[in-house]
């Protein structure tokens, strides 16, 4: 589902004539409901312990909320529509996240191998749609999606139950955990890593297309920035092991600064451009895979589904919405060179955020009850 509402939603949008700055409001509105929906949804699942309850109901109504695009294109019917379904459909993920964790047990080093299908899915969205919506028009787009949709919550029927096993945290609430330095400079990192991506997932596909390139390039090249992030998910457990995760999270937020300027300065260079889109592997799977194993690892037990929530609220939503903003208010007086060169910038300070903030050691969280609990439990940094 992804594969088609990421890189083309934005140009549907056009189609239907909207300006660059309401295309930027209507993506902000897809992620802004991630500062809220999320941490909701993940402290009834933490409350209640039906994490799988959650994420059928958030399935189901989010396909269902998601109908009402066939059904008109004014836009605020539309704005309307992406509130409903985004409310349900970013409840979802936090807690498939924390489900599967809880699943792998002591072997959540193989996250990566299981989220790598995912991408495998954005893969085969991204190359066909590509020279569909070239064919048929951006029209078809709503229908897939929503299709999509449905399948996604029929899948959701075979995924079982799994409590979170590991040791518990030390008293102190979820308030506590907040204050930590460490998980401050976390989300921080993350907000900015995110906010730098507003202008790539709102117009990325508008930029290449205003520079001549077709649907099926388009596509392609889309889909390149992800078969370079299952390479890293493949090899996430060897480098966790090798480099330390604040390591990797610095060198994730460099490449995604240096993948920014790339596209800012050389969009008519195709070699130039593949380069960035192979910094994909980075700029979001070796940078995702870091973050969620941070979260796992300061957030435990009861907090679980909140941490996991809060991680997707703060980077996902808050900063996604930030950067598609600024990026639909600052385009239309622009070419895109200047917006993506701010995204630069934005990924260079979180650069500098995790390389202060981050905790150096392999075990993130430090302190010593925090390393007991990792020892009871078997699960490696």
């Amino acid at each position: 589902m992804l594969g088609g509402l990421v890189p083309y939603w934005g140009p549907y949008l056009r189609s239907l004539e909207f300006s660059p700055a309401q295309i930027g409001e209507l993506m902000a509105i897809l992620l802004g409901t991630k500062i809220i929906a999320p941490y909701l949804w993940g402290w009834i699942a933490d409350q209640s312990g039906r994490r799988v309850a959650i994420i059928r109901l958030a399935a189901f109504m989010a396909a269902a909320c998601f109908a009402g695009i066939l059904a008109g294109d004014s836009y605020l019917w539309i704005a309307a529509v992406m509130l409903a379904f985004s409310f349900f459909w970013n409840a979802a993920l936090p807690q498939f996240e924390a489900l599967t964790l809880n699943h792998l047990g002591t072997r959540v080093e193989r996250y990566g191998r299981i989220r790598l299908w995912g991408s495998v899915g954005f893969i085969a969205s991204v190359v066909v749609l590509g020279p569909l919506l070239d064919q048929f028009g951006e029209a078809l787009l709503p229908w897939v999606i929503w299709a999509l949709l449905v399948l996604l919550w029929f899948s959701t029927l075979a995924v079982s139950e799994r409590p979170d096993r590991r040791a518990q945290p030390s008293a102190g609430g979820i308030a506590a955990i907040m204050r930590r330095p460490e998980v401050i400079s976390l989300f921080l990192a993350c907000f900015l890593a995110k906010a730098s991506h507003g202008p790539y997932y709102g117009f990325f596909t508008i930029y290449l297309q205003d520079a001549g390139y077709q649907g099926l390039v388009i596509g392609a090249l889309w889909a390149l920035g992800v078969v370079a992030e299952i390479g890293v998910f493949l090899i996430m457990p060897r480098l966790l092991a090798n480099a330390g995760p604040r390591t990797l999270m610095v060198v994730a937020l460099g490449l995604t600064a240096l993948r920014w300027l790339l596209i800012a300065l050389f969009i008519d260079k195709m070699p130039v451009l593949i380069a960035a889109q192979l910094l994909h592997m980075a700029s979001f799977g070796l940078y995702h895979a870091v973050a969620v194993h941070f979260i796992h690892r300061f957030f435990r037990g009861p907090f679980q589904g909140r941490g996991q929530a809060l991680y997707s609220s703060l980077s996902f939503g808050a900063g996604g919405a930030v950067g598609s903003l600024g990026a639909g208010y600052l385009w239309a007086g622009t070419d895109g060179v200047l917006v993506f060169l701010l995204a630069g910038l934005l990924a260079g300070l979180g650069l500098v955020v995790a390389w202060l903030g981050l905790p150096t050691g392999r075990e993130p969280g430090g302190g010593p009850q925090h390393s007991s609990n990792l020892q009871t439990t078997g699960v490696r940094s």
